[in-house]
């Protein structure tokens, strides 16, 4: 049984205020043709099919003719929803979908039956899991089993009751849709960061499953083993992911444990890339000439002094520069600055305040800072 593993799509998602749907179409037709090419038996997309719970009406509108270019192939397609999606609204209809072969996972339910599909080889058994957290765990588990939920206190419990309460027969061929963080793996910025790692998941939960279908990080990579995988996003969604190389990955299932994995390149309409030299060497025709100048752009100037309306100009040449930034004597030294004298001279709540708008890139609202100020003032009494 052949399958395209895809996940993290984002549609509807703004990078430094450009609207990428134009992208995210190009690259989604791009997917058609290479389900025409490898006609495969089931199409898997593991969460984060929206960038926001509330996506925009291009964003459903571009979904909504994907979904129905797939069912025009026949295979089915099986989806679950990410920490970014409502899976409420992703499963809008679903059960009428499914007569399309289309299976779109509603929100966590304990001992949800999977989705089982056929091959010479005999059943497989596809079992989906949304984002969860553990307290939708313990919810789902308090009437029933109120000890277990008492037990669960972090993501790995969480999973691993998720999973107790599927019944997997591991004498047959199982599949696992899931979208966590799992220990090990390598994130990049445009994921977002729980401080602390407090969202990790332990990759032996994952044992009675013969592949893990992992959406939720933007970087292609397996975790633990090779049949426990992300695919990664098909396009690049921060200026940390400039030298992945997206792909779909081809999941090919022979007898149970034959297990073979392939990579089919994705081409973006506009590649994300980092680019850096003075001002006039990256105005100079001969070093721009033979690359994409519409290719989406952080420049880094490293020019001694800052070059007037240089967004403005550099613009003129490329057009989708995204952002700038300098890299020269005074940048270095006010960063040198900051991480010393700056630091020092930082109340406990200022430096949380920092810290807190660098891993999250946001402030922190005022709910927040009341909790944080009733936290620090605890642990003052405490130490004097």
């Amino acid at each position: 049984m052949k399958l395209f593993h895809l996940s993290d799509l984002h549609l509807g998602k703004r990078l430094n205020e450009y609207s990428l749907i134009e992208d995210q179409e190009y690259i989604l037709q791009q997917v058609l043709h290479l389900i025409d090419d490898e006609t495969p038996d089931a199409v898997l997309i593991c969460g984060d099919v929206y960038d926001k719970t509330m996506p925009s009406v291009e964003a459903v509108t571009l979904f909504d003719d994907f979904l129905w270019d797939l069912s025009r192939r026949k295979a089915p397609v099986i989806i679950i929803s990410g920490n970014h999606d409502s899976p409420e609204r992703l499963a809008f209809g679903s059960r009428i979908m499914r007569q399309s072969r289309i299976h779109i996972s509603r929100s966590y339910e304990l001992d949800t039956p999977p989705v089982v599909l056929e091959d010479e080889h005999g059943p497989v058994n596809f079992y989906l899991l949304p984002f969860v957290k553990p307290v939708h765990v313990r919810h789902a588990l308090q009437e029933d089993y109120p000890e277990e939920a008492e037990a669960i206190k972090d993501y790995t419990d969480a999973l691993e009751a998720a999973i107790a309460h599927m019944g997997v027969d591991e004498s047959q061929r199982n599949v696992l849709l899931a979208h966590q963080f799992v220990s090990g793996a390598e994130r990049s910025d445009s994921e977002g960061l729980n401080v602390g790692g407090l969202d990790n998941v332990d990759v032996r939960v994952f044992e009675p499953f013969d592949y893990v279908a992992l959406g939720h990080l933007h970087g292609p990579q397996m975790v633990g083993r090779p049949t426990v995988r992300y695919c990664g996003t098909p396009l690049k969604y921060s200026f940390s992911e400039a030298k992945h190389k997206k792909s779909v990955t081809v999941v090919e299932l022979g007898p149970k444990g034959d297990i073979e994995l392939r990579f089919l390149p994705l081409e973006p309409l506009h590649d994300l890339r980092e680019v850096s030299g003075t001002y006039d060497e990256l105005m100079l025709r001969e070093n721009y000439a033979d690359t994409n100048v519409e290719d989406y752009l952080h420049i880094t100037l490293t020019d001694e002094d800052d070059v007037p309306n240089a967004i403005e100009r550099l613009r003129e040449v490329y057009p989708n520069l995204m952002l700038l930034s300098y890299d020269n004597k005074r940048t270095r030294t006010s960063a040198q600055l900051k991480s010393t004298e700056h630091v020092e001279s930082l109340t406990p709540m200022e430096l949380f305040s920092e810290f807190y708008e660098q891993q999250n890139n946001q402030p922190m609202d005022d709910v927040q800072r009341e909790f944080m100020q009733k936290i620090i003032e605890k642990v003052w009494e405490e130490d004097s």
